[in-house]
Parts: C-alpha cells; sequence; structure tokens
C-alpha cells in the first residue's frame, strides 16, 4: 500500500464528511497552492499538471490578482446588474473584446462554462424569433462532446454517461460525429477527412430541415469529451462555409480551450475560423472567482435589445468581485507573455509526449495545441481495439500519477463509457523544467501501468 493511500485512510478515519461525490474517493486536504504547485494539510506537494480541470491558467495564488481582488472587496463584492453597473464589468468586457475576432465585442458575464453555453443557445434562439425565423430552434452538436451540466448545456453534450438518466426532463440535439480523423483506416488524406467530417454536418442539417436549425456547437481544440481532439486543418473552413450555406449560427466552445492556454487567445484562432458566438469561462478567471462569459457580434444582440432584451441571466452575471478577478488575470497574461509562454512550453510538452508515445505504444495518438494536450490509450495500437473498460486504465493512470505527486486529467472519451485517455495541461507559468518533470513522472506511471495490465512496451513482442 503507498504512502498516499495509507495517509489518506488515516484522514478519512479521523473526518467525516457532509458533502456528496460521484465516487467513494477520497483525496487529502488542501492546505495551499502557488505557481503549479499544490500542497496538502500534511505537507504532501503536488505539481498541478491539469490546472484542476483546466482552470488555473496563469498559475495559483498570483499576487496581483489578489491584491486586485482585496481592492475590489473593500470597495463593493455584490452589485446586482439590474440595479448598478459596475466598473469592473466594463472594463473587462471592454478588455475582452479586443482581444476576441473583430466584432466580437457584445459580452454577457456569467459564472461559469455551462451557464455560458447554455447563455449562447438561448441568445442564438432568442435572435432567430427576433428575426422572424421561428421555426429554428434545433443546435447540432457533435458526438462525443462536453457542453455543460445544466440541463440546457446538457442537451447539448454528446456523452450517454452523463446524458442519458436526464434525457426525459429535457429536448436531446441532433448530433454528428466528432473529427476523430486520426482513428480512420482508408485510403483519404487527413484534409480530404477533414472535409468528410465537416460535410456530416450538412448531411444532418439537410435531414433535419435547414429551416429547423438555429446553430451548431463545437469546441474548436476538444476538451474532456475527446482530450483535446483536433481536427484536420481543412474541416474549419468548410464548416464556416456551410453553416453560412444554410443561415445558421456557428456558435465555439471556448470554455476550456480559450482564454490563451493553446498559444492563441482563443482555439479557433489557429485556423482564422471567425465564430457567431463563443463561450468563454475556466481560464477566463484562472479559478480565482467563479467566471465566464458569452461573447456575440451586434448584428446578434440588437435584434435582442429592439424585441425587449435578452430574457435571460443569473444572479451573479456581471459580479463585481469576478469580473475584478477576470481583469487582473488577463493583465497578468499580458504582463508576463503567457499565451507566448503556452505556445513554446507547448511544443515542448507535445515533443515530451510523442517521446512517451514511442516508449509506449498503446499510446495511439497525442494531440492538442499549446498547453491543452491529451494522449489516447488502446489495448491493440494496430486495430485500436479499446482497452477492457472493466481495468479502468485511465482511473489507474491517475492514480499512479498521483501517488507520485503529479495531478492529470482523464475521463472515457466514446460517448463517456469507454476509451482511455488523459490529458495533460498545466497552467501557463509552467518552465521547460517543470515540463520535463511532468513528463519524468507520466513515464514513470505509464511503466506501472503497462506492467499491470499487460500493455505493449517498447522492444516487446
Amino acid at each position: 500500500m503507498s504512502k498516499v493511500q495509507t495517509a489518506t485512510q488515516d484522514t478519512d478515519a479521523r473526518r467525516q464528511s457532509h458533502l456528496f461525490y460521484l465516487s467513494s474517493l477520497r483525496r487529502p486536504l488542501i492546505d495551499r497552492a502557488e505557481g503549479i504547485y499544490m500542497w496538502t494539510q500534511d505537507g504532501r506537494r503536488f505539481i498541478d499538471g491539469s490546472s484542476g480541470p483546466m482552470v488555473a491558467n496563469i498559475g495559483h495564488s498570483n499576487r496581483n490578482v489578489l491584491d486586485a481582488m482585496k481592492r475590489q472587496m473593500d470597495r463593493a463584492t455584490f452589485a446586482y446588474r439590474l440595479h448598478f453597473e459596475n466598473e469592473p464589468a466594463e472594463e473587462l468586457a471592454r478588455e475582452l473584446a479586443g482581444k476576441l475576432p473583430e466584432g466580437m465585442d457584445r459580452i454577457f458575464f456569467v459564472s461559469g462554462g455551462s451557464e455560458a453555453t447554455e447563455s449562447c443557445i438561448k441568445l442564438a434562439r432568442q435572435w432567430a424569433v427576433a428575426t422572424g425565423q421561428a421555426s429554428r430552434w434545433k443546435v447540432i452538436t457533435r458526438f462525443p462532446s462536453y457542453h455543460g451540466g445544466t440541463l440546457g448545456s446538457l442537451s447539448i453534450t454528446g456523452d450517454d454517461a452523463l446524458a442519458e438518466t436526464f434525457e426525459p426532463m429535457m429536448r436531446v440535439m441532433p448530433t454528428v460525429p466528432a473529427p476523430n480523423a486520426w482513428r480512420d483506416r482508408d485510403n483519404l488524406s487527413m484534409d480530404q477527412r477533414g472535409i468528410r467530417y465537416a460535410d456530416m454536418l450538412e448531411e444532418k442539417i439537410l435531414a433535419e430541415g435547414p429551416e429547423s436549425v438555429v446553430a451548431f456547437i463545437m469546441e474548436p481544440i476538444g476538451g474532456a469529451a475527446t482530450a483535446a481532439l483536433v481536427a484536420p486543418d481543412s474541416y474549419y473552413p468548410r464548416l464556416r462555409e456551410i453553416c453560412d450555406r444554410y443561415g445558421i449560427l456557428l456558435i465555439h466552445d471556448e470554455v476550456m480551450s480559450g482564454a490563451g492556454r493553446t498559444g492563441k487567445f482563443l482555439g479557433g484562432d489557429h485556423w482564422n475560423c471567425k465564430p457567431d458566438i463563443v463561450a468563454l469561462s475556466k481560464g477566463l478567471g484562472s479559478g480565482y472567482a467563479p467566471l465566464g462569459a458569452l461573447a456575440a457580434p451586434m448584428r446578434l444582440v440588437q435584434p435582442l435589445l429592439d424585441s425587449g432584451g435578452f430574457q435571460h441571466g443569473h444572479t451573479y452575471a456581471g459580479n463585481p468581485l469576478a469580473c475584478a478577478a477576470g481583469l487582473a488575470v488577463l493583465g497578468e497574461m499580458d504582463r508576463l507573455d503567457l499565451i507566448a509562454n503556452a505556445a513554446a512550453m507547448g511544443d515542448v510538452l507535445m515533443d515530451g509526449l510523442k517521446g512517451l508515445a514511442k516508449r509506449f505504444p498503446f499510446i495511439a495518438d497525442v494531440r492538442g495545441k499549446g498547453l491543452l494536450t491529451g494522449a489516447q490509450m488502446v489495448a491493440d495500437p494496430e486495430t485500436m481495439r479499446p482497452i477492457d473498460q472493466n481495468k479502468k486504465a485511465t482511473q489507474r493512470l491517475l492514480d499512479l500519477a498521483y501517488e507520485r505527486g503529479l495531478i492529470i486529467y482523464g475521463r472515457r472519451v466514446k460517448g463517456g463509457v469507454d476509451g482511455d485517455n488523459f490529458m495533460v495541461a498545466p497552467p501557463m507559468i509552467v518552465t521547460r523544467e517543470q515540463v520535463g518533470e511532468i513528463v519524468s513522472i507520466i513515464g514513470d506511471s505509464l511503466e506501472v501501468l503497462a506492467s499491470e495490465l499487460d500493455l505493449p512496451v517498447e522492444g516487446q513482442g
């Protein structure tokens, strides 16, 4: 039994929790965090190799952000948007608009990713009604995908494990396959595969009836549901063309890929693919305060304003303390040139992960952009046969890394019920030496996993 397991069990014996979780897994109590590191109350140090769930973009306990929040706390921590405007929200909206594609300058603040994506689809629907297109209500999404946990955002989430229980309570939206071109065994080039996956959207639009479809939502670079999946380059402009052809809004879910993590401010910026609506969260507040945002151009917002306003809102929309934190986060990204560092350290990390793939052939694919990376694990790299789900390979790898002081991320990527992967996404302040340590620990953990599950390693067979 490892020291981590023993200490955790000892802690469990001393404390009874009234919280409940998705599993019986217990973790030690956090004491403090700084930079890319986190310490438990019993003194153990962990590398936050996934920024939580890809949230802590600028690292933990940044003093400038904390000071900005303290200054705002001394003035006002809450002001309801229907009663007052507040300066942090105005300034953050202005700064954010300056970093987004031209014209994407109308901002609606929320408290998290699920609220952001649900706000996007509600904006799309209200725009359709306000412009005399009330027949449009369907939002096509990808399978697998993840867009949030509320019933609205879950209806556009392609994940059987999360959605099945709640299907009777919501209207599930149409799906098209996510562009897992790396798995395909055909004679097509990657560009041809990208076109083929994009054309599946047009086929779905025609099958549903173009007059009934209001939007298509996608993660430009995949999140947890696809482990940093990147489509072939040809995929992105073809999608834009198809959406324009049928008058359908293109929504980019940048909750995980936005706010600089991929080496561009938005993931879609890598392909100059301009969406109609953007959802942001996670790295926007970087874990300092619950914060998210919808961004859209005035051409979509004005019809809503003319017809009575956006019929939507949350109590904490535009909260001054959260917006002060977000404004300071953007300031630190600029001051420390973190987007450039994410691009440079992302290259180092990708090289390290590709090296692990050579050492461990059961890693069938390594993908991502910047510091949003993922790797797919299979039982047989020739046939792409998945690892037996009963072996719980992903969770075992996460536990092995955790025992060695590294936190990484993963969940099943075939609709939430099958397919093993891990994601590596450290804070954007990470250094070359720290990336090397992360890759080394993952390598040690993969070595044990391969031995336990009888997976192929270099030189075997």
